[in-house]
């Protein structure tokens, strides 16, 4: 009992260094605030009158929801996954100095000390998170305790999984320079092919689908689990949903548990 307890508090420990390292860093609240305030205001108003076509002489509304509205839970996965994967720079910080040796020769358990930098990661990312929550109002999304409560438990868990997916990157990555440009390399892509700023038509049969867009782009964007991520965010805050509304939860604990694992296998390398 007494060896949980102490490993316990090994793992509490390590995520309140996470969280306050994090915390501290201006770079990332600046950009945690900047980020959504950009893609809101500039993007969101600025295609908001495009978000509509007209077909033979009637107006046709691609989904029932204005751009703002469409595109603000998206620019919630964006901040999470922006977070997430760059709180991992922190493996490259502690390994470079020496700290991460130190915690490793500690009688705490690799896995544990990978639960605390995942935990400590997921926690930041959750609230850079929420940050985009505050302007949910301003772009017409109305939120109840409920909704909230909801969303911020699958904000943990896509952080938790995108988190553990930012480890495995920084155990590859020697410098922090090279954990930038690759970081960046995986996350843009990610995000542009997971439907976060054009719709898939739900309206529309899956042939139908791929007669209006490229077939190559509605295959990417169907095996992208960020896809997912995207619509169960959607569905909580505008309750809007491309694909089953269960779909989205699911795929979301399953990549959180596989990544999670696949952090740990490449933590025992470390």
């Amino acid at each position: 009992m007494t060896a949980i307890w102490g490993q316990l508090v090994g793992v509490y420990a390590i995520w309140l260094r996470e969280v306050k390292r994090s915390l501290r860093d201006k770079g990332q609240l600046i950009g945690g605030i900047s980020r959504p305030l950009l893609w809101v205001l500039i993007l969101g108003i600025g295609l908001n009158p495009y978000f509509r076509g007209e077909v033979y002489g009637e107006v046709r509304f691609v989904v029932p929801y204005t751009y703002l509205q469409f595109i603000f839970p998206a620019v919630i996965v964006l901040n999470i996954l922006y977070t997430s994967i760059q709180s991992a720079v922190s493996l490259i910080w502690d390994r470079e100095f020496g700290f991460l040796r130190e915690v490793l020769v500690s009688p705490m358990s690799r896995n544990m000390i990978l639960l605390g930098k995942v935990l400590g990661g997921a926690t930041t990312a959750v609230i850079h998170g929420c940050m985009v929550l505050v302007v949910a109002r301003f772009v017409g999304v109305i939120l109840t305790w409920e909704t909230i409560f909801v969303a911020i438990g699958l904000m943990f868990a896509l952080a938790f999984g995108l988190t553990a997916f930012g480890i495995v990157i920084a155990n590859y990555v020697r410098g922090f320079e090279s954990f930038g440009v690759f970081s960046n390399a995986v996350i843009l892509p990610l995000y542009f092919t997971a439907s976060s700023v054009f719709p898939l038509d739900p309206a529309l049969t899956r042939a139908q689908t791929l007669v209006t867009y490229p077939e190559w782009l509605v295959i990417i964007v169907e095996y992208n689990p960020l896809t997912y991520a995207v619509d169960a965010m959607r569905g909580i805050l505008i309750k809007f949903n491309q694909f089953d509304p269960a779909l989205g939860f699911q795929v979301v604990g399953v990549m959180a548990v596989g990544l999670f694992v696949l952090a740990m296998w490449e933590f025992r390398k470390v």
